[in-house]
C-alpha cells in the first residue's frame, strides 16, 4: 500500500472520528473543511448543532444532496447561508455543472425562494440579485414577493428581468415601492420609464429623476417640469438631471426652492442666452433685491419674517428620506438667504420640535443655535454664519468653532434643547 492511500486512509478515519465528536465546536470546524469527502459532509448537514450545519450549508464542496437537506433546515440562519452559497454557485458556467446537480439547487432555491421567514428570502434575493445566469422564473418569484426588502434587490439590479417584465410590475405590482426600486435601475429605457410616468407614482417619478443614466423623452420631461411647481419631490433631481428641454431651465428657475437657483444658473447644458434669460427670472423673482451676505446688511424681508412663516418640512423630510439632503445644499440656501429651508434642514436633521427651534432663534440664544446646529451633524463651519445670520446673534456672544470642533459637547448640547423645551411647555 502507498503512504498516500495510507494517509488518505487515516485522514478519512480522523475525519469519521471528528464527525462524531461530542463538541460541536470540533465539528463545526471540520464541516467548514473543503476537502472533505461527500458523505462525511452529508453526515454533517443532519448534524444536531446549527452551527455546524451552517458550515456545511456554506461549504462550496458540500454535495447537492445536502441542499436538499438544509433548504428545510429549522435554524433561519442556516436557510440564509445555503442561499448565499448556492446563488454564488449560479455563477459557474452551465455547461460545468451536471444536469442532475443543476437541477436539485434550483430546486432548493425554489424552496427557499418560497421561505416563510423573510429574512431567508431576503438573503436570496441580495445574494442572486447581479447574477446573469439566475433562473428566469426564480427572478420572476422573487421579484413578485410582496415584501420589498426582498423584491427590490432583484427590481433595482437583475439583468435577468426583461422590459416586457418590468412593464408588468409597474402595472401591478406586489410590493409598495416596486416602482421605485425600477426606477433606481441603471440604464432604464424610455420603454420603462414611460410606464414609470404612466402610473403618476410621484416617489417612483422622483427616483427616475434623479436616476442620470435613466433616458427620459424629452415631451415627457417637458410634462413633468410643468408639473414640478406643486410637486416639489421633482424640483431638485430635475435641476441636476444631465439633460432637460432647451425651455425647462428658465421654466425652472421661476419656482424651485432658491437653494437650488445656483445650480439652476450653473448647468453646463444651456447657453449664455439662456443663462440669461434665467438670470432675469431669479432677479424678477427676488424683486431686485440682493440677498444680504454679511451680518451689517439689512436682511431681506423673506428672509426676516422666516420664524414667522412655516417652514417646508415635508419638502426637507423627502429631500431627508431619498438621501438628497446634504451640507452643501443647506449651505447654499443659507447663502440665498432661504432661511425657512435651513430651518426646517436643522429640524429635520435633529428631530427637535419646531416651537423649541423657533424659540431658540428667537431669543437669540447662541448656545442653544449652536446646539441645534451639533444635534443636526451639519459640518462645524456654518455654526457662525447661522448665527449671525438667521439668529441675530451679536458679534461678541457668537460661538466659534474650538480647534476645529463644536464650542458644545454632545452632552451641554442635549441640555441646552431640554432647558428651552422647558421654556416652551410653560408658555401660555
Amino acid at each position: 500500500m502507498s503512504v498516500d492511500k495510507l494517509n488518505s486512509q487515516l485522514d478519512y478515519e480522523k475525519s469519521k472520528e471528528m464527525a462524531k465528536s461530542a463538541d460541536p465546536a470540533v465539528r463545526a470546524k471540520l464541516a467548514a473543511q473543503k476537502n472533505l469527502p461527500p458523505e462525511i459532509l452529508y453526515f454533517l448537514a443532519e448534524d444536531s448543532d446549527a452551527e455546524v450545519r451552517r458550515q456545511v450549508a456554506n461549504n462550496e464542496a458540500a454535495p447537492e444532496l445536502t441542499h436538499s437537506i438544509l433548504a428545510k433546515d429549522e435554524a433561519d440562519g442556516v436557510r440564509s447561508q445555503l442561499a448565499i452559497k448556492i446563488a454564488k454557485l449560479l455563477k459557474t458556467p452551465a455547461a460545468d455543472i451536471p444536469e442532475k446537480s443543476r437541477q436539485m439547487s434550483h430546486d432548493a432555491l425554489a424552496r427557499l425562494a418560497g421561505d416563510q421567514i423573510t429574512a431567508v428570502r431576503r438573503a436570496l434575493s441580495e445574494a442572486i440579485k447581479d447574477i446573469p445566469g439566475a433562473p428566469a422564473d426564480l427572478i420572476l418569484q422573487i421579484a413578485g414577493d410582496a415584501e420589498s426588502v426582498v423584491a427590490g434587490p432583484v427590481l433595482e439590479h437583475s439583468p435577468v428581468l426583461s422590459d416586457a417584465d418590468l412593464v408588468r410590475i409597474i402595472e401591478a405590482p406586489a410590493s409598495e415601492g416596486a416602482r421605485t426600486y425600477i426606477s433606481k435601475r441603471k440604464g432604464v429605457n424610455e420603454i420603462v420609464s414611460e410606464a414609470i410616468v404612466a402610473t403618476d407614482d410621484i416617489s417612483a417619478i422622483g427616483e427616475l429623476l434623479g436616476n442620470s443614466s435613466a433616458q427620459i423623452q424629452e415631451t415627457t420631461l417637458d410634462r413633468l417640469v410643468d408639473r414640478a411647481e406643486e410637486i416639489e419631490l421633482w424640483q431638485a433631481p430635475l435641476v441636476s438631471r444631465p439633460s432637460l428641454p432647451k425651455t425647462a431651465t428658465a421654466r425652472l428657475a421661476q419656482f424651485v426652492a432658491a437653494n437650488l437657483l445656483d445650480e439652476l444658473q450653473q448647468r453646463s447644458d444651456i447657453d449664455e442666452a439662456m443663462k440669461e434669460d434665467v438670470k432675469r427670472v431669479i432677479r424678477e423673482r427676488l424683486d431686485g433685491a440682493e440677498f444680504a451676505l454679511e451680518t451689517d446688511e439689512e436682511m431681506p424681508v423673506a428672509a426676516q419674517d422666516f420664524l414667522k412663516l412655516a417652514p417646508p418640512v415635508s419638502m426637507v423630510q423627502r429631500l431627508f428620506d431619498s438621501r438628497r439632503l446634504n451640507a452643501e445644499m443647506i449651505s447654499r440656501s443659507l447663502d440665498a438667504a432661504d432661511y425657512s429651508f435651513v430651518l426646517a434642514a436643522l429640524m429635520v436633521n435633529s428631530k427637535i420640535d419646531l416651537k423649541i427651534v423657533q424659540r431658540i432663534f428667537t431669543d437669540k440664544s447662541a448656545k442653544g443655535i449652536v446646539a441645534v446646529c451639533r444635534l443636526s451633524g451639519i459640518p462645524v463651519g456654518l455654526i457662525i454664519k447661522i448665527q449671525q445670520r438667521m439668529g441675530r446673534v451679536p458679534p461678541n456672544d457668537v460661538l466659534k468653532p474650538v480647534d476645529g470642533d463644536y464650542p458644545l459637547s454632545q452632552e451641554e448640547a442635549e441640555w441646552q434643547i431640554e432647558f428651552h423645551a422647558k421654556i416652551v411647555d410653560r408658555m401660555p
